[in-house]
């Protein structure tokens, strides 16, 4: 006979006994802890539980703040060559760095809001029901009139890198301090926050604030390079930074050449009040700050599809790591190198593989922090 998923199984368990505790669902399934809470948020956003018995913190979202937008991707058959006419293929599919962390922290089976900015389009319609379908919460959105919704076209050569990228993201301007006010109850209940760095500076100012002032964590998560002048100069308030190589030097004003000139940075991130700093370094792995000093983990092996969606694919296993309680930064950054590895083997912005439960085995355990 074949074994109920693990999903089904506690829907069992708690059929049974509505007021079991979370610690013996995990010991009697197997599971984590927070694997366990997780499971029960699914159920809960499927309406199959209320939730009554259970400690209401565990079910607080994390809130994604930032882009949706419609992702065009073209791929060159050939080798790129500039300047000429390229023969491509084309794919279409919904994306934003807020919507994709939004969308793999849903896949994963955390609760989870969305407040972002659509145009009254067709095409601001299908993102929003696209993530009402996945078990977003899109009640916060900001729908616009006489508004194209943003639009990220990426060009990508024969082996799935990309060349250059084009963003149409003005939209995200109209998520002004006072629109978020308006949002202040759904901001109010978050366990966690999460921005991309498309929103206006005195925006993403205003969250600073609220962080400090009210003790929900923060996560920024940079977009480009042009894009970190919207990041304060002040950070406090700030949990976690999340940046490349070349946004990080934006950030401090130099050329970083070494990784003593990268560590160097972050302690300067630091002091301006961010408490951790994670440097994404595509194939060479990630570092972050610890108490030990600047630690680095390399990127496992992947045959590369699309690299599309892989950075925000990292930034939600760390966010679901922060929610779930884990104060490990190596192993948030473990789980982000495994999930992105994951993304980029697919020809999908989101895995479509991804489910509750990914994170319970060791396969997370990919490798050791290294001192740098």
């Amino acid at each position: 006979m074949t074994e109920l998923p693990k999903k089904e199984q506690l829907y069992e368990l708690i059929r049974a006994n509505p007021f079991i505790a979370q610690q013996d669902l995990a010991t009697q399934l197997g599971l984590s802890r927070s694997a366990v809470a997780n499971y029960i948020a699914t159920l809960v956003r499927e309406r199959r539980i209320l939730g009554r018995a259970y400690v209401l913190p565990d079910q607080r979202p994390i809130l994604c703040i930032g882009a949706s937008n419609l992702d065009r991707k073209l791929r060159t058959l050939g080798k790129l060559t500039l300047g000429t006419s390229n023969p491509a293929t084309q794919d279409e599919s919904f994306g934003g760095v807020a919507r994709n962390i939004a969308e793999n922290l849903a896949r994963l089976g955390a609760p989870v809001a969305l407040i972002t900015a659509v145009g009254n389009d067709a095409s601001g319609r299908a993102l929003l029901a696209h993530a009402d379908d996945a078990g977003i919460d899109t009640r916060g959105a900001l729908r616009l009139d006489g508004v194209s919704s943003g639009t990220y076209t990426a060009i990508l050569d024969q082996d799935g890198e990309m060349a250059v990228a084009l963003a149409d993201m003005a939209l995200n301007d109209r998520l002004t301090p006072d629109f978020l006010a308006t949002r202040q109850q759904q901001r109010a209940s978050a366990t966690l926050v999460v921005a991309d760095m498309n929103l206006p500076l005195d925006t993403i100012a205003a969250l600073l604030d609220d962080a400090a002032r009210d003790g929900v964590a923060l996560v920024l998560v940079a977009v480009s390079e042009p894009k970190m002048a919207r990041l304060p100069a002040r950070l406090d308030g700030l949990r976690l930074l999340i940046l490349n190589e070349g946004e990080l030097a934006t950030r401090v004003g130099h050329v970083l050449d070494s990784d003593a000139a990268i560590d160097a940075a972050c302690a300067d991130v630091q002091r301006q009040g961010a408490q951790d700093v994670v440097v994404t370094r595509g194939a060479r792995g990630v570092l972050y700050t610890s108490s030990a000093g600047m630690m680095r983990l390399d990127a496992p092996p992947v045959a590369v599809v699309d690299v599309t969606g892989a950075g925000d694919a990292f930034a939600a296993a760390v966010c679901w790591s922060l929610h779930s309680g884990e104060a490990d930064l190596a192993l948030a950054c473990r789980r982000g190198l495994q999930l992105s590895a994951m993304t980029i083997e697919c020809a999908q912005t989101v895995c479509p593989r991804l489910e509750p439960g990914h994170f319970d085995g060791p396969a997370h355990q990919l490798n050791e922090p290294v001192l740098d």
